[in-house]
Formats: structure tokens, sequence, C-alpha cells
């Protein structure tokens, strides 16, 4: 005889584990976030904090290069960390992991809009070429004219 399905809520709660395991990926989100707040430029970009473990925070980085220059800043890190944060941290370790760039969110597409100047130029443009430029010209600017009016 099968058992019916459990409520996945109750099995949530009933193991200990679980939620002391949310807890501390939210507590790494958060410093994660304020690591990166107080380090400056595009080693933000180049760095995760992976794990906090009986007192060391664990950075992970994607080269070498970056983890000496995240060294090389590391003390003053600590100091705010503890002041701010996290009293009772007592050592940063940084940590090489080439995986870590495949990870990266692939940056967005950036689509510009024309202005109305522009595409009034690009109608006027238009009208004066034949062929299909004229024809891709034209369908350009009734694109940007129906944007504006969106």
């Amino acid at each position: 005889m099968k058992k019916p399905p459990q409520d996945l809520s109750n099995l949530l709660h009933q193991s200990s584990t679980i939620p002391e395991l949310a807890e501390k990926a939210e507590l790494l989100l958060h410093l994660d976030h304020y690591v990166k707040q107080m380090l400056s430029g595009p080693v933000i970009e180049q760095l995760k904090v992976a794990n906090l473990r009986q007192g060391i925070l664990v950075i992970e980085t994607t080269s070498a290069a970056w983890a000496a220059r995240i060294n090389f800043q590391k003390s003053k890190l600590l100091q705010q960390l503890r002041a701010e944060t996290l009293p009772m941290l007592t050592a940063i370790e940084v940590k090489v992991n080439p995986g870590l760039a495949m990870y990266e969110p692939k940056s967005q597409v950036i689509q510009n809009e024309l202005s109305e100047e522009a595409a009034s130029h690009i109608e006027a443009l238009a009208q004066h070429v034949d062929g299909e430029l004229g024809q891709k010209l034209k369908r350009l600017a009734a694109l940007a004219s129906r944007k504006r009016q969106s």
C-alpha cells in the first residue's frame, strides 16, 4: 500500500536542516551585497561571497589577479565587516574559482530609442532613396513613430 503524498510545507518544517540552510543562504546573499558595496571598481563583478564558517569569510573570485587585488584590500574589509556587521569574524579567505566566470549573468542588450528628430531625418532620407534601402528606412521611421505613440 502506497503512502499518500505529503504537503511540501510540512516536510520543510519537519526537517531542521532546511530552514538553517535557507537562513545561511540569505546571510551569504546579504554579505555578498555588503562586500560589493564596500569594494569599488570592476572587482565587484569578479567576486562572490561563497561561505562563512567558523568565523572565516570565504570569497571566491575568477582569477589569481583578482584574488591578489582583493587580498590587498582584505585587512580594511575585515575591519569594516567586524565593526559594522560580523564582530565574530576572524579572517577572510580568498579562493580562485575560474568556473565562477561561466555563471556571470550575460549583459543585457541595450535597446536605444530614436529621438523624434532622428526619426524625422530618417523619414526625409527614405523619401529620397529608392529600392530596398528606401523601404527599410521607411519601416525604421514607422517603427520609431509607433514607439513614440505608445
